[in-house]
C-alpha cells in the first residue's frame, strides 16, 4: 500500500489557537504527521513525494478566488501597519450554518481584514508565511492518492496535513484549508460512476457534507460526537439527509459523549452498508483517530482495539479506497491506532 505525503506539509505550524477565550498553543501540529509518516514507514510502507499535478485538481472543489485568497493572505495580511505574526480575522459576516453551504460568490470587501472574515469561518486557522504552501502539499498528497486508485490501484493511502474535512468550498475552519477528501473524492469521479465519503473523525465533517449535499452521485456518511454541545455545532445532525437531486446521499450518525467501542464501530458498520446501499464503486475514508479515549479534544471513548477492528470492517469491503488522514491530536495514541488500523485494512482488503 502507497503512502503519500511531503515534507512541505510540515511548514505550516500555527502559533495560536483560540480556545474557551483563551489563545493556547495549537493541537494541529507539524509533529503530527511527522510522527506518523515515522511510524508507518516502520510498519513496513512506503512513503511517497505525491508530486505536483498543479491547481486545477484543487480548483474542482474549490473553485479560483478562495484559492486565490489563501495563496496570498499572509502577505498582505503582514503589510498592514498592526499585523500580528498570524493572520487571524477580526470579524464574521453573517453566513448561515446550514447543511447544504454552497459556494458563495467573490467577496466585495478588497481589503485583507474584510477577506479574512469571510474566508475563514473561524479561529482556529491560523495563515502563517509558509501555511499555502503546507495546505496545496497536503491537497497535492490526496490527489496522487486518488489518481493511482482511479488508475487500478485497490487502495492508496494520503497522509493529509493539514487536514481538510471541515473546508468549504469558500471557507477555511477547524484546522481545515482544502477538502482533501472532497477532492480525492472529484478524481475518483473520472473513472466511477458513485463514490462514497465515510468519516469517523470525532468531529462531524461539514464541509465535506456542504461540498456534496446536493450531488446525487456522492454519499456522505459520517459518525461523530453529537454536535449540540461539540464543534462544528451547527452541522452534523441525524435529520440532515441532503437536499435537491441529493436527497438521502447523506447520512450522519452523532454519538452521545462517554459512547465506546460498540457503538462506535456499529455506527460505522452502518456507514459501509448505506454506502453499500448506495451501490459505491469506490470509497474515500476520512481517517480521523481523535475519537480515541486519550485524546485531548475527544468526548468518547474508543479504545486502541477499536481502531484495529475497524481496520477489519473496512478492508472486508471490497471496492477501491482511498485513505485521507483527518484529525487526531495525541500523538501517542496516533502512532499507535493509524498504524494498527492501516496494517489491519491492508490484510484484509480485497480489491
Amino acid at each position: 500500500m502507497k503512502v503519500f505525503f511531503s515534507d512541505q506539509q510540515l511548514g505550516h505550524a500555527p502559533q495560536q489557537f483560540l480556545m474557551a477565550g483563551r489563545f493556547v498553543q495549537p493541537f494541529e501540529v507539524p509533529d503530527r504527521a511527522r510522527s506518523l509518516a515515522h511510524k508507518l514507514t516502520a510498519a513496513g510502507l512506503a512513503v511517497h513525494e505525491p508530486g505536483d499535478t498543479g491547481i486545477e485538481p484543487i480548483q474542482a472543489i474549490h473553485g479560483t478566488h478562495y484559492p486565490e485568497f489563501l495563496a496570498s493572505a499572509y502577505q498582505r495580511f503582514q503589510a498592514l501597519p498592526n499585523a500580528g505574526i498570524e493572520a487571524f480575522p477580526n470579524v464574521h459576516p453573517h453566513v448561515s450554518g446550514a447543511a447544504s453551504g454552497a459556494a458563495r460568490g467573490r467577496v466585495r470587501p478588497t481589503g485583507i481584514v474584510g477577506q479574512l472574515g469571510w474566508y475563514v469561518g473561524d479561529m482556529a486557522c491560523a495563515i502563517g508565511p509558509e501555511t499555502w504552501s503546507a495546505v496545496y502539499a497536503s491537497a497535492q498528497s490526496a490527489i496522487a492518492a486518488a489518481n493511482l486508485v482511479k488508475d487500478g490501484a485497490p487502495h492508496a493511502i494520503a497522509l493529509c496535513r493539514p487536514p481538510g474535512h471541515h473546508a468549504y468550498r469558500d471557507r477555511a475552519s477547524g484546522f481545515c484549508f482544502l477538502n482533501n477528501a472532497a477532492i480525492a473524492a472529484q478524481i475518483l469521479r473520472d473513472r466511477f460512476a458513485k463514490v462514497a465519503i465515510l468519516d469517523f473523525d470525532t468531529h462531524h465533517g461539514d464541509g465535506t457534507q456542504a461540498i456534496f449535499y446536493n450531488d446525487k452521485n456522492v454519499f456522505v456518511g459520517s459518525t461523530h460526537t453529537n454536535p449540540d454541545n461539540y464543534y462544528p455545532f451547527y452541522c452534523g445532525y441525524a435529520d440532515e439527509t441532503g437536499a435537491d437531486a441529493g436527497v438521502g446521499t447523506t447520512l450522519n450518525i452523532p454519538l452521545e459523549p462517554g459512547s465506546g467501542d460498540s457503538d462506535f464501530l456499529d455506527a460505522n458498520e452502518r456507514l459501509l452498508k448505506a454506502a453499500a446501499d448506495f451501490r459505491a464503486d469506490a470509497l474515500v475514508i476520512s481517517a480521523g483517530w481523535d475519537a480515541h479515549e486519550d485524546d485531548p479534544l475527544s468526548k468518547l471513548r474508543v479504545s486502541d482495539a477499536a481502531y484495529k477492528s475497524l481496520g477489519e470492517i473496512f478492508g472486508n469491503t471490497p471496492r477501491p479506497t482511498v485513505i485521507v488522514q483527518e484529525g487526531g491530536y495525541s500523538l501517542a495514541a496516533i502512532e499507535r491506532v493509524a498504524p494498527s488500523f492501516v496494517n489491519a485494512f491492508a490484510k484484509t482488503h480485497v480489491c
